[in-house]
């Protein structure tokens, strides 16, 4: 956080701003951007920066020229796209598939040996890359045997590029137990100027599962028939946030669509709908809601999503259209549906998303120095304290990171989160009984809440299953005497 977010007064000062937002909504479909100016205003001017550019009215003269126009689109998109991802995330929905949706589709799967998996909307990568490691590990010797195909499509060439690279930081392995990344990622030296603190790259086996493409999940709301092979399983998590509601309806019926008859879905945690069950079958499994397909039905009637024109001067080039998906692979496009009676930005929510979205990019020093500017400006929150540990210990430094999440809990004792995160990173330590206390904490609070709670900060995460891998955690600790290597 180099400087404040701008206020809303800054964007009536631009003229040309109103015309170039609807022209980037129409594009991308971002309808989460519509009453959230301060927000777009501050990562377009990281664009204006980079470009050398002063106001609005020069950056759409940019976007449309034949030259530079799609490169710049391209950023653009990567820059007003939140890319919050890491390795498993949901486990209540990774436990639904080790347990239940894979080993069922093998099953249906096994005369012609041929598994088709989609993660819309990858980001980085760890999505698809978490499903190529439960698939290998369920399929195991018989894997050879097996034509396993796992597409990752994003509106993103940035994150892309960072998926096909598949080297993270330990943000995006952060709630992976210490065995299981020695197991899966071989571990990067620090490099100047672009990892000091290091990082890790996914073996090749599991890279080799996953292919990437550029995909907007835009197309998914257009008529027409479907094309390309079906797939078994079809993940689209935290993507359609951005989008309208009736885009929202379109996008997941153009997902049924692509499903075998006996195919998942699998969406976020709070984008499931009742107005789906007109042509999805929802199916209640721990923790999660999963859909099927229901059969031939007609699509419902939808009314044209109300999206703004597309805004382009007269003296200007006309754009080209979006390039189209490599192979039948559909596009796909990051996104979140706004809130009624929106009460205005939240200057903390938008200051830990931005940490958030540096912190996953790889980019930990930035979001070091964006917290430590946060944290000067409200040193009493606890979340910024909670995410300052976090930060901390994915830069290596123990010791400040531990007094950042000793400090949340000074300020919230019931902050069931970092009890236990300061738990874990005590047992890599090998400070053992220091450690489960910290653990029985966050268990006996995880333990006074409703199983199906989602705790604050916790990524998804139920009350349930922070109580029972606390206790999975408290039993092995003291089994082997020491904090897992």
């Amino acid at each position: 956080m180099s400087r404040p977010a701008p206020s809303r007064s800054e964007t009536t000062a631009d003229p040309g701003y109103p015309a170039l937002k609807a022209r980037i909504i129409a594009r991308t479909g971002h309808a989460y951007y519509i009453d959230k100016d301060d927000l777009l205003l501050d990562r377009l001017r990281r664009r204006w920066r980079a470009a050398g550019i002063a106001d609005s009215a020069a950056y759409a003269v940019l976007l449309s020229d034949p030259r530079e126009g799609d490169a710049e689109w391209a950023r653009l998109e990567a820059e007003i796209t939140i890319g919050e991802t890491f390795f498993f995330r949901y486990s209540e929905q990774f436990a639904a598939l080790r347990t239940t949706i894979l080993p069922e589709l093998v099953e249906a799967r096994r005369p012609d040996r041929v598994l088709r998996i989609w993660s819309a909307g990858c980001s980085t990568g760890a999505e698809p890359y978490s499903l190529a490691i439960l698939v290998r590990e369920i399929l195991g010797e018989a894997l050879p045997d097996w034509r396993v195909t796992i597409h990752g499509t994003d509106i993103s060439t940035e994150a892309l590029a960072t998926a096909r690279a598949a080297e993270y930081g330990r943000w995006a392995l952060r709630t992976m137990p210490p065995e299981e990344r020695l197991r899966y990622f071989t571990h990067l030296p620090p490099k100047p100027g672009i990892r000091r603190e290091g990082g890790f790259a996914l073996r090749q086996e599991f890279r080799g599962m996953v292919k990437f493409a550029k995909g907007n999940l835009l197309r998914l709301a257009e008529p027409g028939d479907v094309t390309g092979e079906p797939y078994d399983l079809i993940l689209c998590r935290n993507v359609l946030i951005y989008f309208d509601a009736a885009t929202v309806t379109r996008v997941v019926h153009g997902l049924g669509r692509r499903l075998r008859p006996w195919g998942w879905l699998l969406l976020g945690h709070a984008e499931p709908n009742p107005t789906f069950s007109a042509f999805l079958d929802p199916v209640s499994l721990p923790g999660t809601v999963a859909y099927r397909p229901l059969g031939l039905r007609p699509p419902p009637a939808l009314e044209p999503a109300p999206v703004p024109p597309p805004v382009v001067e007269p003296s200007l080039p006309p754009e080209r259209a979006p390039s189209p998906v490599a192979d039948e692979t559909p596009a796909e496009a990051p996104a979140a549906v706004p809130v009624a009676d929106d009460p205005g930005p939240d200057p903390l929510t938008d200051a830990l998303a931005r940490v958030r979205a540096l912190a996953d990019a790889g980019e930990s020093g930035a979001a070091w120095r964006a917290l430590r500017a946060a944290v000067e400006a409200e040193p009493m929150n606890p979340r910024l304290r909670f995410y300052e540990g976090l930060v901390a210990g994915s830069l290596g430094r123990a010791a400040e990171a531990e007094r950042a999440l000793r400090a949340a809990l000074y300020l919230d004792r019931g902050f069931v989160m970092a009890h236990y995160h300061l738990g874990l990173m005590l047992l890599t330590q090998g400070r053992v009984p220091e450690a489960v206390r910290a653990l029985d904490n966050a268990r006996v609070l995880s333990q006074a809440l409703p199983p199906d709670a989602a705790l604050p900060e916790g990524d998804g995460a139920l009350a349930a299953e922070v109580a029972e891998g606390v206790a999975a955690a408290i039993a092995g600790s003291r089994m082997t005497g020491r904090g897992p290597v």
